[in-house]
C-alpha cells in the first residue's frame, strides 16, 4: 500500500461499501455551495484556464495574507514537491515521512540524504545542521505524515536559521495545516523575511475534501516563484480546480466549523484508543493517528479490519517504519465509533 484511498484494490475483499480510514479527508465533506459553483463553471470548460492563474493566485494570497507574486500553484501539493525536487541536486529527507519525497528524488537521480526522527518523532537539529549545504533542499512535513506531529515554533525557527546561514533551502509540506492547532502560521512567520530560503506548500485536498480536484498552492519568494515558473508545466491546474480555489478560501464558516469538529473528534478518538490493550496510539496535531501494534503485525490487523468493512493504512511502505505500525484517519462520530468497535474486537482476540 503506497498511498491511502485505494478502495478499488480492496473492494473485492468485502461485500459492501468500505469505510476508508486510509485517507485523511475532512469528514464534513465539501463546503456548502461548491457543487453549484462548479456546475456553473461548466460552460468555461471549452476554454483554457488562465495560464498565469491571476484570479486564483489573488484568492490564495488573500487567504494566506501574502502577495500574489509570492503564490505558486500546482496539480496537488505533490506536483509542487516534484517541481522543487527537479530544481535541487541534493535532497534531504527525515524518515519516516511522505514517500513521494524520496520517490521523486530517486526517479530524478538526485543525491539523497536520509536522516531519522528521534524516538519521540521530533527532529534532531544536530543531524540536520551537519547535512545542509548550498545545494540542499530539506523537505519537512509540518505536520509530518505519518507521525501527525507539527514542528514546534522554536525548533522551526532554529532550523530555518541553520538552512539560511548555510545557503540551503527549506521546503515545508503543510498539506494538513488547517487541521492543526493555531499556535503559529509559518506563512506569517517567514513572510517577514520575504520567504528567503523557505517555501511553504499547502493543499485543498485534505481540509477542503477535494482529493479529486487536485489543487496545491504555496508561498515562496518572488525570485523562487520566477524560478519555479521555469520548471512547472503550463496549465498544471485545471479549470475546475481554478474555480474551486477561488471559492473555498472564502468559506470562513466551513473552515471554523471543520477545525472545531476535528479537534473534538481527535480528543474523543485518542481517549478511546488509549483504552484499547495491544496498541499504542501516538499524540497527533492533525486528522490522523499513528498507532504502534504491540501484539500483531500490520497485515493481520489490516485484513482483520478489511473483513469488517474498514480500510486502514499499513505503514511499512513509509521508509523508516516497520510492519508494526498502522495509521487511521479521524472521521465523523458514527464512523469513529465503528473503528473503536473493531479495535475492541481485535483486543478480545489477544
Amino acid at each position: 500500500m503506497r498511498h491511502g484511498g485505494d478502495l478499488i484494490s480492496y473492494e473485492k475483499y468485502y461485500d459492501g461499501e468500505l469505510i476508508d480510514f486510509s485517507s485523511n479527508i475532512n469528514p464534513l465533506g465539501l463546503p456548502d455551495g461548491l457543487k453549484e459553483e462548479l456546475i456553473d463553471s461548466f460552460p468555461h470548460m471549452t476554454s483554457y484556464p488562465d495560464i498565469k492563474y491571476r484570479h486564483l493566485k489573488f484568492s490564495i494570497s488573500q487567504y494566506l495574507k501574502c502577495e500574489p507574486d509570492n503564490v505558486i500553484v500546482g496539480n496537488g501539493a505533490v506536483d509542487i514537491i516534484n517541481n522543487f525536487i527537479l530544481m535541487f541536486p541534493r535532497i534531504i529527507v527525515v524518515l519516516p515521512s511522505f514517500s513521494e519525497y524520496e520517490e521523486r528524488a530517486l526517479i530524478y537521480d538526485k543525491e539523497i540524504v536520509r536522516l531519522r526522527y528521534k524516538d519521540d518523532f521530533t527532529l534532531d537539529i544536530g543531524s540536520i545542521e551537519k547535512s545542509i549545504d548550498p545545494n540542499s533542499l530539506l523537505i519537512l512535513g509540518n505536520p509530518n505524515n505519518p507521525t501527525g506531529l507539527r514542528i514546534d515554533k522554536e525548533t522551526l525557527i532554529n532550523i530555518y536559521q541553520i538552512v539560511r546561514e548555510k545557503g540551503g533551502y527549506l521546503l515545508l509540506d503543510e498539506a494538513f495545516y488547517e487541521f492543526c492547532p493555531k499556535d503559529y502560521d509559518s506563512t506569517q512567520l517567514f513572510g517577514k523575511e520575504d520567504f528567503k530560503n523557505v517555501g511553504i506548500i499547502r493543499a485543498a485536498t485534505k481540509f477542503f475534501a477535494l482529493p479529486g480536484i487536485r489543487l496545491g498552492y504555496g508561498c515562496v519568494s518572488r525570485d523562487m516563484a520566477e524560478r519555479y515558473g521555469k520548471v512547472e508545466l503550463p496549465w498544471s491546474v485545471n479549470s475546475l480546480a481554478d474555480r474551486a480555489g477561488r471559492y473555498i478560501f472564502e468559506c470562513k464558516d466551513y473552515i471554523r466549523d471543520s477545525q472545531a469538529y476535528i479537534e473534538g473528534e481527535r480528543e474523543f478518538l485518542l481517549k478511546e484508543l488509549n483504552e484499547i490493550k495491544g496498541i499504542r496510539p501516538f499524540p497527533t496535531h492533525t486528522n490522523y493517528i499513528l498507532i504502534k501494534l504491540l501484539k500483531w503485525k500490520e497485515d493481520y490487523v489490516f485484513h482483520f479490519f478489511l473483513k469488517r468493512g474498514l480500510l486502514i493504512r499499513k505503514c511499512s511502505s513509509f521508509s523508516g517504519m516497520d510492519d508494526t505500525y498502522i495509521r487511521v484517519a479521524i472521521k465523523d462520530r458514527e464512523n469513529n465509533l465503528k473503528l473503536i468497535q473493531v479495535f475492541k474486537e481485535l483486543e478480545r482476540s489477544i
